[in-house]
């Protein structure tokens, strides 16, 4: 479509696709059934829904530090386009979050007015990174579990969660496979970035238990038919977590025994201080719309 200026293109807001957020922005899941299906706890919904909508969210905001910061411009843009598709993901379940219990709340709520104890990300989404190898090997096994999940979650009695898993598996197939680029590119590069890379897969491992340990909520949505048992990612986990570090010339990776307590509220001093951040400004202007 031609424009007789460049503020003509950017106001133009029939083309959704060119927006995120905010003005000219579709709602990508309109017409899906928003009722929670009978037999499913709409307080287990929700709350399954918090745990993944935190996941990215915390996961996004983390990406978000790396613009500016990327080995290559390509990179950077890579990277924000990522932790745009996860903050889309987030911004759908916590709406849904909302909705399954009729809840007085909305997205904006639960993202910028919860206290730390409050969240239910796993530990993982909210660890900082020493540097880029860290970035692209702790990406590679939030996205690889986080697919799995989705892929599964697109058969979820709840429409609503099936449709936010469909969008989301074309998205984290990206990412899995953006990340597992880097993985091999960097394992079996030079002899520094081999060791780099070693030692940043090897920091990953003891925060990864929790990827697969069951909370009680995820136990019960499973037997209802709305969630998926986190064990039974294991196997396509390591799968592809061992294809990938075998052409890195990496070790095998190791699952840590002791299971951080995101899920539960129990995170790291690293969240309060991503919240200090990301709350800020909604925080100083309670109300405030922009």
């Amino acid at each position: 479509m031609a424009f007789d200026d460049a503020y003509s293109a950017l106001t133009d807001h029939d083309d959704d696709a060119r927006w995120a957020y905010g003005t000219g922005f579709a709602d990508p899941l309109a017409g899906v059934p928003t009722d929670v299906p009978p037999g499913v706890d709409p307080a287990d919904l929700m709350a399954y829904c918090l745990m993944l909508g935190d996941d990215a969210l915390i996961m996004s905001h983390r990406l978000q530090e790396w613009v500016t910061r990327a080995p290559e411009l390509e990179d950077e843009l890579a990277l924000a386009n990522i932790g745009l598709d996860l903050l889309g993901q987030a911004r759908l379940l916590l709406t849904r979050a909302c909705q399954a219990e009729s809840a007085a709340c909305d997205e904006d709520d639960l993202a910028f007015h919860r206290e730390a104890a409050e969240f239910r990300n796993v530990c993982l989404a909210e660890r900082a990174d020493a540097d880029f190898a860290h970035l692209v090997a702790r990406l590679l096994v939030f996205s690889t579990w986080r697919l799995a999940a989705f892929d599964r979650l697109t058969a979820s009695r709840d429409p609503m969660l099936a449709a936010i898993a469909g969008k989301g598996v074309k998205e984290m197939t990206y990412h899995r496979d953006y990340a597992a680029q880097w993985v091999v590119r960097l394992g079996d590069g030079t002899e520094v970035s081999h060791e780099r890379m070693a030692a940043a897969v090897a920091a990953i491992g003891p925060l990864a238990g929790e990827l697969f340990h069951a909370d009680e909520v995820e136990s019960r949505l499973s037997e209802q038919g709305a969630a998926v048992e986190p064990g039974t990612l294991r196997e396509e986990f390591d799968s592809v977590l061992g294809q990938v570090l075998r052409a890195a010339t990496l070790d095998v990776f190791v699952v840590g025994d002791v299971v951080p307590s995101g899920r539960k509220g129990e995170h790291t001093p690293a969240l309060a201080e991503i919240l200090s951040e990301m709350q800020g400004v909604a925080r100083a202007n309670p109300g405030g719309v922009w």
